[in-house]
């Protein structure tokens, strides 16, 4: 008799409940390994400086597509991805590893062009290439960077330290990756049926950059050390503000109220919002890929946060039982809902 037991899809889990399930007999056996799995990095204990430990994989055509990403953007990115992850830790990157996996299509000119854009993020970010891997690949391009980083023990932050009555706050403006991942899949579509029209690209250079060239938050960390502010929860916002802020009230075991009048959105991400008829505000909540900081702090801390520029303060963590919720402008509550970026969605 054949074995008819249903097997499970990979998009069943989804990426975050994937991990848990993969990896949920694992457990801690050195000292030295403080924090493991769940967080942005893990973080290791090697005397009186911690060290953080984070890695990253892109692969052709799930995260990146050639047509519109050049390479030089791409190897910057590839590195940013990676620091923002030890920057939400309240650490500092040091060093990363480069793993790259090519087909034969890519020339040593192209695999140049990647590696200008590594060095120009390590040269801007003051860190160290300290090693790597290369290999051949049959489905294009992948790259897989590991950074390492350090911060004394009682200054790291981890996603789990949310307390009722604390702020949320959040860094710069949201959606506008989004928002230029948007013009660009436009324009591949447009160019790809006729390649006689060139891609309309004029006044779309904030988010197409934000999109194409991210930064990662090392001036807000430093504001923060400077005003000695610790937050009490950080992540960084790779996948939307919803499922992000709903990791933070998951491993804190809290509830939140998040204002959508009080979310920063850039002008120019409602004005492509608008071509496309999305709320904006859905930019911002489902989005991802802006590598701004979400944090707590308790209220005590209220004024130390407003003197840092470019931080806005969104909303309050509650009590797990209040739920998690999202008032509107009219002062309607929804439910917040985990709808961002999800690497093993079948769409």
């Amino acid at each position: 008799m054949p074995d008819k037991t249903k097997l499970t899809t990979l998009s069943e889990l989804g990426e975050f409940k994937l991990i848990e399930h993969l990896t949920k007999d694992f457990t801690l056996q050195k000292k030295s390994s403080l924090k493991g799995i769940g967080d942005d990095a893990a973080i290791l204990d090697y005397g009186d400086q911690k060290l953080v430990l984070t890695t990253d994989l892109l692969m052709e055509g799930i995260h990146f597509n050639l047509v519109y990403t050049p390479l030089k953007h791409l190897g910057y990115q590839a590195v940013i991805v990676n620091l923002s992850d030890v920057y939400a830790m309240n650490a500092s990157p040091a060093q990363i590893t480069v793993s790259v996996a090519v087909s034969n299509k890519f020339s040593v000119e192209s695999l140049e062009e990647l590696y200008s854009g590594i060095k120009l993020a390590c040269d801007q970010y003051g860190i160290d290439l300290v090693g790597g891997d290369t290999t051949s690949s049959v489905t294009g391009l992948v790259i897989s960077i590991t950074a390492v980083g350090s911060a004394q023990h009682d200054k790291l932050v981890y996603r789990d330290g949310a307390r009722k009555n604390d702020l949320i706050c959040v860094t710069g403006n949201l959606g506008a990756a989004y928002a230029g991942l948007q013009i660009l899949e436009r324009e591949r579509k447009i160019f790809e049926s006729d390649y006689k029209i060139q891609p309309e690209l004029t006044n779309y250079a904030y988010i197409l950059e934000r999109q194409l060239k991210p930064e990662a938050r090392k001036d807000i960390i430093q504001a923060l050390s400077d005003e000695e502010v610790v937050p009490s929860s950080m992540i960084d916002l790779s996948d939307g503000l919803s499922s992000d802020l709903l990791h933070i009230c998951k491993q804190s075991g809290v509830g939140c109220r998040i204002f959508m009048e009080k979310i920063p959105v850039a002008e120019e991400t409602i004005n492509a919002a608008e071509e496309f008829n999305i709320e904006p505000f859905i930019c911002a909540l489902n989005g991802g890929e802006d590598y701004e900081l979400l944090f707590t702090v308790s209220p005590e801390e209220l004024k130390k946060v407003a003197q840092i520029g470019g931080v806005s303060m969104i909303g309050h963590i509650t009590d797990s039982d209040n739920g998690n919720k999202l008032i509107t402008k009219e002062g309607n509550e929804i439910s917040l809902q985990a709808q961002g970026w999800n690497s093993m969605s079948e769409d």
